[in-house]
């Protein structure tokens, strides 16, 4: 197995000081572990542990998102039989691209189970699934995504599924791309990048930059709090033993977050590789597109109460809280003052890391916790910004947010969107937000509109 060092991670004091991962951790390593490690992200050929100390250090590095597991070409044949599960519901034309995409890739699984959620035209989900060699079950009445996948896994016959969307296209390898993370025990599924298909006009050229399923080009273990919350079941597999409890199918939406957070918390490694792409088709009107924001944003509600705590706003330190609160009331000098002054102590903290990089660090999480407040008030506490600006006396800070709010969603990813998105990307985040009000307030919690502090 080949390893990457994630891009986020620094090297210390000749590799020995090992800093990275979300969220961030300090490993102080001795000079055969720093070889070992140089050793492990070389390019030259593949290396696995062979003490017990080695796999120790090897699980706490890929945990932890410093290092992320890279399967040679020779690990990208493992599979041990792979049942691909469609849930589709009036879409046979779309149906029909996909299987013509599993053909072309190269890559076909053993078994494909399509389910046909309750379609208004049933025969034609089952003409077209026979013509690709795959099987057809039909359930009557509409279950859900969540519900029809369920049937799909109930009748895979292999250990190994993959959901498979029925509005992508997948890509060669995408299989043996996927599969072959779990030659790693500890890893019971593993998803792959959705990156939106080409379609002409305004809303296509934005979600072709801005797709709401994509989680960018960085791979990494998944979960509640890291850098890589959660993945879509656009594309994922999964052992079947592992999520033989299925989906919630009460859930119409957040129903693929809630099964990946159940995985996790069993003990389970879920994983992101993004070298495996599929391509999905995104809304191409703008009221179903408001609509798709407003549903994903209905979801944070039923998260919060299956899994309470795990989908706050923003997620911040006592400190950072500080320097926000100093830069909204119109206090820079004293915003440079808070954050200069917490992060002198991390010299101290941090020894084995050089000064300046050391206070560096400080500051770039005070920037960073500051970004995400300034998104979390356009994209969730908008209400309440629209309120502070109608107010004398909130007016002046709430406009210092809303400005920083469309400066932060404008430089979107590490770059900045073309003008001509921002219109849209405001518009997301408030179709977003509406949602999850609307669900806080429907369901009477609320986790979703709360803020974490902590140390």
């Amino acid at each position: 197995m080949r390893y990457r060092l994630d891009h986020a991670a620094r090297r210390f004091d000749g590799g020995r000081v090992v800093l990275g991962g979300v969220p961030g951790r300090l490993f102080r390593l001795s000079d055969a572990g720093a070889a070992w490690v140089d050793r492990l992200v070389s390019p030259e050929e593949p290396c696995e542990p062979t003490t017990p100390g080695e796999v120790a250090l090897l699980e706490r590095l890929t945990s932890s998102g410093v290092l992320h597991p890279d399967p040679d070409p020779a690990l990208r044949g493992h599979r041990r039989g792979v049942t691909m599960v469609v849930p589709v519901r009036d879409r046979a034309a779309a149906l029909a691209e996909l299987l013509d995409s599993v053909r072309r890739s190269g890559d076909e699984p053993d078994e494909i189970i399509v389910v046909d959620d309750g379609s208004t035209d049933g025969q034609a989900h089952r003409r077209v699934a026979e013509a690709h060699g795959a099987r057809c079950l039909r359930a009557e009445t509409p279950h859900g995504p969540g519900g029809a996948r369920n049937l799909g896994l109930e009748a895979a016959s292999h250990p190994i599924v993959v959901f498979v969307d029925s509005d992508v296209t997948v890509t060669p390898g995408w299989i043996a791309g996927l599969s072959a993370h779990l030659a790693d025990a500890q890893v019971v599924a593993v998803a792959g990048r959705v990156r939106s298909a080409a379609v002409p006009g305004w809303i296509g050229d934005y979600e072709q930059r801005n797709g709401p399923l994509d989680l960018g080009a960085d791979p990494g273990p998944v979960g509640p709090g890291r850098r890589i919350g959660h993945v879509p079941a656009a594309l994922l597999m999964v052992r079947r033993d592992a999520a033989a409890d299925g989906f919630d199918a009460t859930m119409r939406v957040g129903e693929d977050v809630d099964l990946v957070w159940r995985l996790t918390a069993a003990g389970g490694v879920v994983r992101y590789e993004p070298q495996v792409e599929c391509h999905h088709s995104p809304r191409e009107d703008l009221r179903s597109w408001v609509a798709q924001r407003f549903a994903y944003g209905t979801s944070a509600e039923a998260l919060d109460e299956r899994h309470p705590g795990s989908v706050p706003p923003w997620r911040s330190s006592w400190s950072s809280l500080a320097v926000v609160a100093a830069a909204l009331a119109g206090h820079p000098f004293a915003a440079v003052l808070v954050a200069t002054g917490t992060a002198l102590p991390l010299v101290r903290r941090l020894s084995g890391v050089p000064p300046l990089p050391a206070v560096r660090i400080g500051l770039e999480g005070h920037v960073a916790a500051g970004a995400s407040f300034a998104r979390a008030s356009i994209r969730v506490w908008w209400p309440l910004v629209l309120l502070a600006l109608a107010l004398r006396p909130t007016r002046r800070p709430a406009a210092r947010l809303f400005a920083a709010a469309v400066a932060v969603r404008w430089w979107n990813r590490g770059a900045p969107l073309p003008v001509r998105d921002v219109p849209l990307a405001v518009t997301e985040d408030v179709a977003y937000g509406a949602g999850v009000w609307t669900g806080c307030v429907r369901g009477r919690r609320a986790g979703p509109l709360t803020p974490t502090v902590g140390t």
